[in-house]
């Protein structure tokens, strides 16, 4: 039975990319509401899981197999792209330097890398993504070039790009990653701002920090296989970490936030 209230249902799932098998009966599920961080080290399959959302990547066709996005086994790829807002690595590498920060935002009507001649926008096209624009303070990049843009202003403005639909879903590969201290900690903000007034987040990344208090569950993925996976603060334990990463963790929260510190006593000085 197709369930509308679950954003993904992934169920005994062979993918591969390539010649390399990265999955193999793979089953996960991400409900409505529940915001998530699925966690794994390099090699894990993350990269390789997003392709699967955003439908670069199909499994392997045989019964009892299915990837299903909000209750859906088959989507026209931009009717997909206006319910599920993704921002990620490779959108952010292969987008146009050429295009303004206004053209960046706008490009999501068209789910396009960078604005063309023969798509229109009307007025109230672009007063949305205006306003877009104010509620991420990025006004001052409305006539910045993409390629002149720093990390962080490029990661605020394709988010704006993926909520110009109004999804109720976002999907953000390892958000902070080559951010500044100042630009992880605005990036944050706005995501949790975004969570508390009723969009699902789901993020992808191997950044303990990148997890806000508002994220509730976590999936770990190892080697192609969900290692753990319920609610943060039962599977957010020294030894799920310790074994993810194959190295000594422990785990130490503040204000809502994880943070990952060495286990390994034999390392450290002498007092």
């Amino acid at each position: 039975m197709l369930s509308p209230e679950k954003i993904i249902e992934i169920k005994n799932a062979t993918v591969y990319r390539g010649n390399t098998k990265v999955f193999e009966n793979l089953s996960l599920e991400i409900e409505r509401g529940s915001n998530t961080a699925i966690i794994g080290p390099n090699g894990a399959g993350k990269t390789t899981l997003l392709k699967l959302l955003s439908r670069e990547l199909y499994p392997v066709q045989r019964d009892g197999c299915y990837v299903r996005i909000l209750g859906r086994d088959g989507w026209n790829v931009w009717d997909l792209r206006s319910q599920l807002g993704i921002v990620s690595h490779d959108l952010q590498h292969q987008y146009a330097g050429h295009a303004r920060g206004l053209e960046v935002v706008l490009s999501g009507f068209y789910a396009s890398i960078g604005t063309y001649s023969y798509q229109q926008f009307g007025p109230d096209q672009v007063q949305r993504a205006q306003q877009i624009m104010v509620t991420l303070g990025i006004t001052e990049l409305k006539d910045k070039l993409f390629a002149t843009m720093s990390t962080g202003e490029q990661r605020r403005c394709l988010l704006g790009r993926a909520l110009i639909n109004e999804p109720h879903t976002l999907v953000l590969d390892e958000p902070t990653t080559s951010l500044d201290l100042k630009a992880t900690f605005t990036y944050l903000k706005i995501i949790r701002k975004l969570m508390r007034e009723g969009r699902t987040v789901v993020l992808i990344t191997h950044h303990l920090h990148d997890i806000p208090p508002e994220v509730t569950q976590v999936i770990l993925l190892k080697g192609g296989k969900v290692a753990t996976t319920g609610e943060k603060q039962q599977v957010l334990t020294d030894d799920n970490l310790s074994h993810l990463f194959d190295t000594p963790i422990r785990l130490v929260t503040e204000d809502g936030y994880y943070h990952a510190i060495p286990a390994d006593t034999s390392a450290r000085p002498a007092s």
